[in-house]
């Protein structure tokens, strides 16, 4: 009771809320905090005591930053956030309103400007870093000794000792295609961006691969490979619609492509999605809810990537290292261009 009683004449803190709910203060601010590693008995001890003393949220960000900054670093190369700011969205999801800032760089895929920036982040004490790549590929990790936990977001890190989150490409691919097999389809063709990029390879893998399972292949045997763009898409949709007239599902590499593939379609009078299924991949809203039908999209959960990012930062700087590549599951967004077949 002596303990108790000195905690209610001064605020609360969080070695207060431990010694009552009797862990360690490492527990109580997982517990408190929503992380996952506690057992769900002992997060609601913990939450009880944390009531028992009127423990306040200013006072857990107080107990869950003592002795840091409370401020991490995210670190692109994403010139348009497109990729980046979901991924920041869902990093400050996981962190948490009010609790850890982040201080947002863009490096612009400028090696000397990353080392500014890192620099510039360490100069302010930041606890951690994420850094999130402008395409899958893998990227080298950051040079030099970097002095605080670093987790890769969106590109892995080539290390494989570095603790990296990506989407998972490969099954995405299957995903989309056995969606389209769903729908009846069964001459689907696969329109590819840059074959440089390991996200188009890999999107290939995996929609191949689905095909393959189905007893059947992609038209043409391959993909199509080209370039991130809606004049490839339409160009590509006029090649395949004249050598392969019974292609009936198209599996674009973005929704970008994807949008020049409508645009083909539509000039050359096949109705979509009656008489071909399209899919495009990003689910980029601008692109896919204005588009002719509205496009059904993967999307590769960007905000999921950034907040599971977040949550092995934590646990970095709490201590608990990890290593390895982190493959998250991509989802499909069903809109009007991809409908069963009568």
């Amino acid at each position: 009771m002596a303990a108790e009683d000195a905690a209610s004449a001064r605020a609360a803190t969080l070695t207060d809320v431990a010694r009552l709910a009797g862990v360690s203060i490492a527990t109580a601010s997982k517990a408190i905090n929503g992380r996952a590693q506690v057992r769900a008995e002992t997060r609601t001890r913990v939450l009880e005591a944390a009531a028992q003393l009127s423990f306040a949220p200013n006072a857990l960000a107080r107990g869950l930053l003592q002795g840091r900054t409370g401020t991490v670093g995210l670190l692109t190369s994403d010139l348009e956030g497109r990729f980046s700011i979901p991924v920041l969205m869902g990093a400050e999801d996981a962190f948490g309103a009010g609790q850890v800032s982040v201080f947002l760089c863009d490096a612009r895929g400028d090696a000397i400007r990353e080392q500014h920036h890192i620099r510039a982040l360490l100069s302010r004490r930041v606890d951690g870093l994420i850094v999130v790549g402008s395409r899958t590929d893998p990227r080298p990790p950051l040079a030099g000794d970097v002095p605080v936990p670093v987790v890769y977001a969106y590109a892995p890190s080539s290390d494989p000792s570095d603790v990296s989150i990506t989407a998972n490409n490969v099954d995405a691919g299957r995903m989309a295609i056995d969606h389209l097999l769903a729908c009846g389809r069964r001459r689907i063709a696969y329109v590819a961006g840059d074959p440089g990029y390991k996200a188009a390879q890999d999107r290939s893998q995996g929609a191949s691969e689905a095909m393959a399972a189905a007893g059947l292949e992609l038209v043409g045997g391959r993909a199509f490979f080209g370039a991130w763009s809606e004049s490839w898409g339409r160009g590509a949709a006029r090649t395949i619609v004249e050598r392969y007239p019974d292609v009936d599902g198209f599996f674009c590499g973005s929704d970008q492509i994807a949008r020049g593939v409508l645009d083909s379609l539509r000039e050359a009078g096949r109705d979509v999605p009656d008489d071909i299924s399209v899919i495009g991949f990003d689910n980029w809203e601008v692109l896919a809810a204005n588009a002719r039908p509205r496009l059904t999209s993967i999307d590769m959960n960007l905000e999921e990537v950034g907040r599971v990012a977040a949550q092995r930062l934590f646990a970095a700087i709490d201590g608990e290292r990890g290593a390895g590549v982190e493959e998250l599951p991509c989802r499909i967004v069903t809109r009007e261009s991809t409908t069963p077949v009568a």
